[in-house]
């Protein structure tokens, strides 16, 4: 039978995640994936004969409330909690254990608990608005209102002080808002951390790192380790509640046939010229690949594609990968299981940022390195290992072009930043994959290799995410919705754009 209720293009965490609630509410759904495993972004590449490393982020900040819808952990989804450690020139590290700090004074242990008491708190009173659909601009329903009320109200509980202290801080650049509380310069760079990887943003960039922060602070989220068993569970899962899963199959276009209101999405086209029907198409793609390559600007209104084309979605985080014959030894690291940065200050981001912005490779770039081999014994053979190198602010458009040298450069500067902070690093290299921003559009079908399918800033977020006349994860065009990094909240291994997209199909 070549027809569902249901298909969803796309089988990353998000569109897992949609599958798996449509299915609970006995829709037959088939989810179609072009590469030949799950996992999108979040999949495991193998880019040396028996080492495999995520593709992108090896952090999770998956909601808790999915997880326990899902019943993810009976599906071998296991969270394994990731300590921050900067790494500092001296050895003597800054190392942040939940709440917990090391290697600063008793001052900046105090203030950081504060700190933490404030931003949990704050991202607390936000949780729950993540998980819902936006009002769109100028609806006046009641369902609406009352969904902008309860956010409110939430606000208005915090009490006089702490929401007077929510409205200044919420849009304040992460340094403004850090040198209120932390002296240690190592310190403020490990908590500025999450509120601007994978973003267009540096510490004094006057735009929303706050908002960012506690978006990943939301929902009960904890950084944690094992992409690859998230998305086995996301994937067992599905196949338990009988979601039909097909890799390898590529989808050309999305069908559409007449409705009494225009057109309605009625069916998908894939490489291989197969047609499948469908009752409702859901994209997990990026907003500019969904209307521009599988819709079509000629099925779409001129100033909504003028829109979507303008979106801002050009990459700023590079991908290393190393085989590595044995455990590194991080000087002053016991075990290195946890997320080391190298970035000693917020300066030091700041400097990397600038470089960027006009195009060039960091001077000294900015790196989190995990060892995700330690987590998961099957990414390397016995007694080896891989490492895991987000390199930041490493542009899509390089201005060099991402040639040989280009490469080379990026990839000596950042070999010469391990080899200080592990002795003998290099003399251990089996093999490297690195993938610029670049690589992620060509390799992987992402619209500029944007982690999260476009920039968190204020014009591309909320009600306008990705844009209006698509924010509430319906298309413009009946029968077709959108279910990926690229609508509300924003990107990240949260799952929450799919869990919102499912509840609205399913309303």
């Amino acid at each position: 039978m070549n027809q569902f209720d249901t298909i969803i293009i796309g089988a990353g965490h998000n569109g897992l995640t949609c599958a798996n609630y449509l299915a609970r509410q006995q829709q037959r759904v088939l989810v179609l994936e072009a590469a030949d495993v799950c996992g999108g972004l979040a999949a495991c590449n193998e880019f040396h004969p028996g080492f495999k490393a995520p593709v992108a982020s090896y952090t999770l900040h998956f909601a808790e409330k999915i997880i326990r819808d899902l019943d993810l952990a009976s599906y071998g989804f296991s969270e394994q909690r990731l300590d921050l450690v900067g790494l500092a020139a001296d050895g003597n590290h800054v190392t942040i254990s939940a709440n917990q700090v090391s290697g600063v004074s008793d001052e900046d242990r105090a203030e950081v608990l504060k700190f933490h008491l404030l931003t949990q708190k704050l991202a607390d009173m936000l949780g729950p608005f993540w998980l819902k659909t936006v009002p769109p601009i100028g609806s006046s329903s009641l369902s609406d209102m009352l969904s902008f009320a309860q956010l409110g109200l939430k606000i208005r509980l915090l009490g006089k002080q702490d929401m007077q202290e929510f409205l200044r801080v919420v849009t304040l650049p992460m340094f403004d808002f850090l040198a209120e509380y932390i002296e240690d310069k190592q310190l403020a760079a490990l908590l500025s951390w999450d509120a601007l990887i994978g973003t267009k943003q540096a510490p004094r960039s006057p735009n929303n790192s706050v908002l960012h922060l506690l978006y990943r602070m939301a929902g009960n989220t904890k950084p944690s380790a094992d992409i690859g068993s998230l998305v086995a569970a996301l994937e067992k899962s599905a196949s338990a509640s009988g979601v039909e899963i097909r890799t390898a199959a590529a989808v050309r276009n999305i069908r559409f046939t007449p409705g009494d209101a225009g057109l309605v999405a009625s069916g998908v086209v894939l490489e291989s010229g197969e047609e499948i029907h469908a009752d409702r198409i859901v994209s997990s793609a990026d907003p500019k690949t969904t209307f521009l390559k599988l819709v079509g600007a000629e099925y779409l209104e001129v100033e909504f594609t003028n829109r979507i084309d303008r979106l801002r979605d050009r990459g700023l985080v590079s991908k290393l990968s190393i085989a590595v014959a044995k455990l590194p030894s991080f000087t002053g690291v016991a075990e290195p299981t946890g997320r080391m940065i190298i970035a000693p200050d917020l300066e030091t981001i700041e400097w990397a940022f600038d470089d960027a912005k006009y195009g060039g490779v960091p001077e000294t770039p900015v790196l989190e390195i995990t060892v995700p081999s330690l987590h998961n014994a099957s990414l390397a053979p016995d007694g080896q290992h891989v490492v895991s190198v987000n390199i930041m602010y490493t542009p899509y458009d390089q201005q060099e072009s991402w040639d040989s040298a280009a490469r080379s450069k990026l990839l000596e500067k950042t070999l010469a930043l391990l080899e200080a902070k592990a002795p003998g690093f290099r003399d251990e290299i089996i093999a490297s994959q690195l993938l610029t921003p670049l690589d992620l559009e060509q390799q992987y079908g992402v619209s500029g290799g944007h982690w999260h399918h476009g920039d968190f800033a204020l014009d591309q977020a909320i009600m306008m995410r990705p844009t209006h006349g698509a924010a509430q994860y319906k298309a413009p065009i009946s029968g077709l919705y959108l279910c990926g990094a690229g609508t509300h909240p924003a990107g990240d291994l949260t799952g929450m754009p799919g869990h919102n997209a499912a509840r609205e199909i399913l309303s």
